[in-house]
């Protein structure tokens, strides 16, 4: 989809349409990918590139918002069909994306080797000398386009995310929370926090937010999924599901059944939210488009309550 400010959503086709998208960002004849996918996602962005008429070579950065593989899986089979691109990436990311071997082994044990070949492809490292680490308030251009990275942890310690200041948004990876479009009503967009494993940490997550916020942003671009505005609205529901959750985690405590009584806690909260910002589906319907979601922020309030006792 193409938005004001030769700013392009593509749809990166990863689990279900509408559902993680990777960005372009075009000035001048120059170009950046904003995420990006998995190696399966690479065919779409290229197309992407070519529909506005600029080739491989008009690429200058490529910006993975975190190493997280739905946001940055295909980022070294993306470098290697740009020839000019330099990698943008958090600090902590970096060596992440110049050996992926542990991203892929901390997959792999989750789900399966297999599972992950088949989901992500062969994650593919990038070259040291084309990585630049990203500090908080470093300014890249794309042609006279001036963008931001700012150091925005919570969702995790090395996710960064870049504010554009000719269209007055943020490209927020996963730290302004999911926004699905299934979910949009008369009374606009509806969020949620992602606390996904494993370094979910709720006071850096609201100053994240609050800082972003700070910023009075028109709009925020969501890799999941889209942009959204109304951002004021949407940033405060982001700061009363965040304390919401953490107190269905601390109630759960140690309870032998401890993670099922997360999950069914993070589904009653979702679910009551979204009927009361008048989402029409079936509950039965919500809690199947948001069953990922439900069961990793689970898990990563989960390792949060580990970690801090």
């Amino acid at each position: 989809m193409d938005y004001a400010h030769d700013i392009t959503a593509i749809d990166t086709d990863f689990f279900r349409a509408d559902f993680d998208a990777a960005y372009l960002v075009v000035s001048d004849g120059r170009a950046a990918f904003i995420d990006v996918g998995t190696n399966f996602s690479v065919p779409a962005l290229l197309d992407a590139l070519s529909r506005k008429g600029l080739g491989v070579d008009a690429v200058d950065w490529v910006i993975p918002t975190h190493v997280h593989l739905d946001h940055a899986g295909g980022a070294g089979e993306l470098m290697r069909r740009l020839p000019n691109a330099m990698m943008l990436i958090h600090p902590r990311g970096a060596r992440h994306m110049a050996d992926p071997a542990k991203l892929v082994a901390g997959a792999s044990a989750v789900y399966g080797e297999d599972v992950v070949r088949a989901t992500y492809g062969d994650i593919v490292p990038v070259p040291v000398e084309r990585i630049v680490e990203a500090h908080d308030d470093q300014v890249v251009h794309v042609g006279s386009r001036a963008l931001r990275c700012l150091d925005t942890p919570g969702h995790a310690r090395h996710h960064l995310c870049v504010w554009d200041e000719r269209s007055r948004s943020f490209f927020t990876g996963d730290t302004f929370g999911l926004s699905y479009r299934e979910f949009d009503t008369a009374n606009g967009a509806f969020i949620l926090p992602t606390t996904s494993p494993v370094q979910f940490d709720p006071d850096e997550l609201r100053a994240s937010i609050t800082r972003m916020l700070a910023f009075a942003p028109a709009a925020m671009f969501l890799t999941h999924y889209g942009r959204v505005t109304d951002v004021a609205r949407l940033g405060a529901d982001l700061l009363v599901q965040i304390d919401a959750m953490v107190a269905i985690a601390r109630d759960a405590g140690t309870a032998p059944d401890r993670h099922a009584r997360i999950v069914e806690g993070l589904a009653a909260l979702y679910l009551d939210r979204a009927e009361a910002h008048g989402c029409t589906m079936s509950r039965e319907a919500m809690r199947e488009l948001l069953a990922m979601d439900i069961e990793l922020n689970a898990q990563g309030l989960a390792i949060w309550l580990d970690r801090k006792d």
